[in-house]
């Protein structure tokens, strides 16, 4: 059985990551990631809700020394938290914040007590610990259509190959290892793939932080030693760019989540004077491709990593992507490794750079107590740079829009709340029970120009 390693740093002094202005060794995260697989409860499968990316890359290594699974749903709703429990009952949740939970959990303060925050390992050679290439290391989560999360397992030797192939389309191999500073959180797939991976495995330095505020990702960037890469959302580049700060200076900038708009992307690269890429992916594949947009429309493949098309529908295999994997996207493949992105499929719906499936979100919508029907609408985006709210019609009788809406926060994330929520006395199904979207875009219309009335 083939290994890998779970870190690229050859020497036990190199430096892993910068937390709180103080640098960290890699092999003081080893001694961290012993200790913390030491103290991790019995249960095989971990709930990582580290917010500190630094812990959460210790948790994610510990959970691998343990031979555990490390679980990363979408989001920590309660019934995303139950629909987990229920996927893995002996599931616990390691945690450097409280949290409100309803699961086993492990502080992370009471796991490291008494370990020095930056105590240099003790004793023995400097060893890398190798991990079966075969060994499934992650589970990512999307919401399935049903309701119920899908499950996709990430084995260590497709995450690792991920990020080699991420790193080497980057540039980040042979010269001075990047100082990474990331608006995005570890647990989705790509600020674990971009974030947390590649500095482990393509010799770069963590950024632990999580700044959100412009002058918060100013004060990152300045902290961080040179070269430094900012991976980061259109969202987030956006308003940085609009604050008017002095922003420190970026050697290279990472987008995904959502793609660029030409004229972000042009301004980004003309104020930062720095390359800008975007990733293309998804949570089933991983990152597979990536392009320069002030350099062309089409995006290149990630090495080895190929597209076919079957029954309309496009697929990606090879490389990294361990079995062929259907894309929720209209693609245009073109020679050479390449293609042209048209747009998303029509139950998928992406806000912000978070992702779910009108499917999913109407489940959980007629899954409140009262619901007679109901359905979301997602209304076509105006511009590129808007912020497009999600509408949700809704047949309840007795229920009133707070009350329905309090139900949906224990359900669904924040971000997906319906902007208005409007109840009616009947949805204008057709004969065969479906909803087609012109009906949904005329009950749309009608509440506007109702709304708009003196």
């Amino acid at each position: 059985m083939s290994s890998l390693p779970l870190l690229a740093h050859t020497r036990e002094q190199d430096l892993l990551a910068l937390r709180h202005g103080q640098p960290v060794s890699a092999g003081q995260f080893l001694a961290d990631a012993r200790r913390l697989a030491a103290a991790l409860p019995a249960g095989r499968h971990v709930l990582n809700a580290c917010t500190d990316r630094y812990r959460f890359a210790v948790g994610m290594a510990a959970a691998l020394l343990a031979d555990k699974l490390s679980l990363l749903p979408p989001t920590l709703t309660p019934e995303m938290v139950r629909q987990i429990q229920a996927f893995a009952p002996d599931v616990f949740c390691l945690a450097d914040q409280a949290q409100s939970l309803a699961l086993p959990q492990l502080a992370w303060a009471d796991a490291m007590t008494g370990a020095s925050p930056h105590a240099q390992a003790q004793g023995g050679a400097w060893e890398v610990p190798q991990i079966p290439a075969s060994r499934v290391a992650a589970i990512m989560f999307t919401s399935g259509s049903t309701g119920v999360p899908v499950a996709h397992r990430k084995s260590w030797g497709s995450l690792v190959r991920g990020a080699r192939a991420e790193a080497g389309r980057l540039g980040l191999h042979g010269g001075p290892p990047h100082s990474i500073v990331a608006t995005v959180p570890p647990q989705h797939m790509y600020g674990f793939e971009s974030t947390v991976l590649l500095p482990l495995l393509g010799g770069g330095v963590l950024g632990a932080g999580h700044p959100f505020y412009p002058a918060d990702i100013c004060a990152a960037l300045a902290e961080a030693a040179r070269p430094r890469m900012l991976v980061t959302t259109p969202v987030h580049l956006k308003a940085l760019l609009a604050s008017g700060l002095d922003i420190p200076p970026i050697d290279l900038l990472l987008s995904a989540t959502a793609a660029l708009p030409p004229q972000l992307a042009l301004a980004a690269e003309t104020r930062l004077q720095a390359p800008l890429l975007e990733i293309y992916g998804s949570t089933e594949t991983g990152q597979i491709a990536t392009r320069r947009l002030s350099q062309g429309q089409a995006w290149t493949l990630l090495p080895d990593v190929a597209l076919s098309t079957s029954q309309g529908q496009t697929w990606a295999a090879g490389g990294h992507v361990e079995q062929a994997t259907p894309l929720a996207d209209e693609l245009e493949v073109l020679p050479e490794g390449r293609f042209l992105l048209h747009g998303r499929t029509a139950d998928l719906v992406n806000i912000a750079g978070k992702r779910s499936s009108l499917g999913y979100l109407n489940h959980q919508l007629a899954a409140i107590p009262g619901v007679l029907d109901g359905a979301f609408f997602m209304p076509d985006e105006q511009d590129g740079d808007s912020v497009v709210r999600l509408m949700a019609f809704v047949v309840a009788p007795g229920l009133a829009a707070p009350a329905l809406l309090a139900a949906l926060r224990e359900r669904i994330d924040a971000i997906f709340i319906p902007r208005p929520l409007v109840l009616l006395e009947a949805l204008p199904r057709n004969s065969t029970g479906k909803l087609p979207r012109e009906a949904l875009l005329a009950l749309a219309r009608e509440h506007l120009q109702k709304k708009a009335r003196p």
